[in-house]
């Protein structure tokens, strides 16, 4: 049956971003819509992000389209340009391949649900964070690395 029941979709929960890029991340929350109903071409997630709560680390995907539109709550969109608040109803579009780094903050004092929906290309995908010592290289590497190339290491010496 294509109905979902929200409750019962897979949850990834907190950020999988090396320390220290994945403090402001980690009180976020996502259901995997698309995969409870076995979407394969894109991805449908529904994320809430806590008081204080980043979407990601800002950045932007040379292989795969972003969209997303606040369901209930308010964020503030920061991408290159500067910040817009997006409130209940409203919704914003990264298309793969301009480098415009984005990302969204709660700075509210409520929880704040956004319906997110992307390509799902990881093998193609790099992914750039402007901002900080962070990077995915792309062409079958989906592993997050230091600009030089280098990758992380996780507490127990692990690459990532």
């Amino acid at each position: 049956m294509p109905r979902i029941d929200i409750d019962a979709a897979p949850e990834r929960n907190g950020t999988a971003y090396p320390p220290p890029f994945d403090a402001p991340c980690r009180d976020r929350r996502r259901r995997r819509l698309g995969n409870a109903v076995g979407l394969t071409q894109f991805g449908v997630n529904r994320l809430v992000l806590a008081p204080g709560c980043w979407s990601s680390q800002r950045h932007w995907h040379t292989a795969e389209d972003e969209f997303v539109w606040v369901v209930s709550g308010e964020v503030v969109l920061i991408e290159n340009e500067g910040e817009v608040v997006l409130k209940a109803g409203d919704c914003a579009g990264f298309p793969k391949g301009v480098a415009n780094g984005h990302q969204l903050v709660n700075r509210s004092a409520e929880p704040a649900v956004i319906l997110e929906v992307g390509g799902r290309n990881p093998e193609q995908d790099a992914v750039d964070y402007p901002d900080i010592d962070l990077m995915i290289a792309g062409d079958g590497d989906t592993a997050y690395r230091h600009k030089d190339g280098t990758p992380y290491e996780t507490p127990s010496g692990r690459v990532k």
